[in-house]
């Protein structure tokens, strides 16, 4: 069968976060999916298989980590909708059923993709004691996210601390349901975005993402809260990169950005 490396959120690649994605007749047993995405070795691999016509739905869609079934993701859903249109399986809107409901993936004239995924809910708490030693950073504020991201939100002081962030992974692994999210406000917008993140979630296998596009449907209500609008671009400031374009519509947030198809291949499994 055919799988595909497909790096999101950028528009080149060897940048943005790379997923596997294999489009299949049906799912096969659990087992064989965790295998697969253990060999592929990505933050997420994502299976997905058509649907009757008719329904809610035009595909069922699962993501896997090399640890474990995740509720939802950004950046392979994104690596999905990329596959089926290129390939011309899917033209406009793509219907997703997945663990999380009903995502859509719309492909844009100028070639990005749009998702709309829910938003997630924000709650002020406590800095958890050990969270700042962990990251190794002054905390200014942490929020928990809905059940379907299952992070802390932290914000720090500003970019610099969020960039030099050198984290105690295994000390993360007690503070959050999935992860870490720090965030600070860009220092200079003029550079083309208007916040940045790094994402860490070593409970799931994953130390560091390279850009987290369920965690925007978090970052995206908590900066128009602070900036004042609902449309916004974040930098996952990670080693390899990328950009999210986020607009906020009530209990639903839209996330925009580019894919690029690194590896077309054959599964021999």
């Amino acid at each position: 069968m055919r799988i595909r490396i497909v790096d999101a959120f950028t528009d080149r690649p060897f940048a943005g976060n790379p997923a596997g994605v294999l489009l299949l007749d049906s799912f096969p047993d659990d087992v064989w999916l965790r295998h697969v995405a253990t060999e592929v070795n990505h933050a997420e691999t994502a299976f997905a298989h058509p649907l009757p016509a008719g329904g809610e739905a035009d595909w069922a869609l699962r993501w896997f980590t090399p640890a474990t079934e995740v509720d939802m993701c950004g950046h392979a859903t994104l690596a999905t909708a990329h596959v089926l249109h290129t390939t011309g399986a899917a033209t406009g809107t793509v219907r997703f059923a997945a663990r999380c409901g009903i995502l859509t993936a719309t492909a844009q004239e100028d070639g990005t993709i749009t998702l709309d995924f829910p938003t997630s809910s924000l709650t002020p708490v406590e800095a958890p004691a050990g969270v700042a030693e962990a990251l190794g950073a002054e905390v200014v504020s942490v929020h928990d996210t809905s059940d379907h991201v299952g992070d802390l939100l932290v914000e720090l002081a500003d970019e610099k601390a969020v960039r030099a962030l050198t984290p105690d992974f295994p000390a993360l692994v007690a503070h959050s349901r999935r992860g870490i999210i720090a965030t600070a406000a860009a220092e200079d917008p003029s550079r083309g975005y208007d916040f940045v993140s790094r994402g860490f979630f070593p409970r799931v296998g994953i130390d560091e993402d390279p850009v987290t596009g369920s965690a925007h449907t978090a970052l995206a209500p908590f900066w128009s809260a602070r900036l004042g609008r609902e449309t916004l671009t974040g930098l996952q400031a990670s080693a390899r990169s990328g950009l999210v374009r986020t607009q906020l519509r009530g209990d639903r947030t839209l996330l925009t950005g580019s894919a690029a198809t690194v590896i077309d291949g054959e599964l021999h499994a």
